[in-house]
């Protein structure tokens, strides 16, 4: 079976975003199963929310079992070499970083696909790299990121405006797909190395 470039990104940040729920999941202590439905509710959560709301039913991963497949060597690779990533101090940080850039372009991409207007494909594409880690958050019973003061989703939605910025210029697709990753993981990486943050909402 061949992939174009853009079902490997897809495949890649699947991957990332289980490898993150299973690190969670071995932080959090669970046992095989319940690791493993969290690496699954974190690689597919955000993709399904999106299909369901652009009507696209059955979701993706119901219609293509190399999800499926990619998740379990997800959760394979975190079990076999979690030593290895528990050595490296921000590896959680680093697959959920890489599942937000990716899944960021898969959602706007799809709605693209659909003809929506590009501030609902932004939307899109940031509810598809953020409600996987919601529903990770949720279930490891933690205050999902998202709602906190750290830069997130505003890593997303500044990758989307790139996105858009880049495609005025009908650059290509592998500038395009590179500038917009790199605009969120650089934001990302950046608000969490000198601590950025959204201000509280004083009331």
């Amino acid at each position: 079976m061949m992939f174009n470039f853009f079902e490997i990104l897809d495949l890649l940040g699947t991957m990332a975003f289980a490898i993150s729920g299973a690190l969670a999941g071995r932080e959090r202590r669970l046992d095989l199963f319940g690791l493993t439905i969290l690496a699954f509710a974190t690689a597919i959560g955000g993709g399904t929310v999106r299909d369901m709301m652009i009507g696209a039913t059955p979701v993706t991963w119901l219609k293509d079992l190399t999800y499926f497949y990619t998740i379990l060597i997800g959760v394979a690779m975190a079990l076999v070499f979690y030593k290895k990533f528990n050595f490296l101090r921000y590896s959680l940080f680093l697959f959920d970083t890489i599942g937000l850039a990716v899944f960021t372009l898969i959602g706007i991409e799809k709605g693209m696909n659909v003809g929506l207007h590009p501030v609902i494909c932004v939307t899109l594409g940031t509810i598809t790299a953020s409600f996987g880690g919601v529903i990770r958050d949720i279930l490891a019973n933690k205050v999902p990121i998202i709602f906190k003061q750290e830069i997130y989703a505003t890593a997303c939605i500044a990758g989307g405006i790139m996105y858009y910025m880049l495609h005025h210029f009908q650059l290509s697709k592998d500038i395009l797909y590179i500038g917009t990753a790199g605009i969120i993981i650089v934001i990302r990486v950046l608000a969490v190395r000198y601590k950025w943050s959204l201000p509280f909402a004083n009331v």
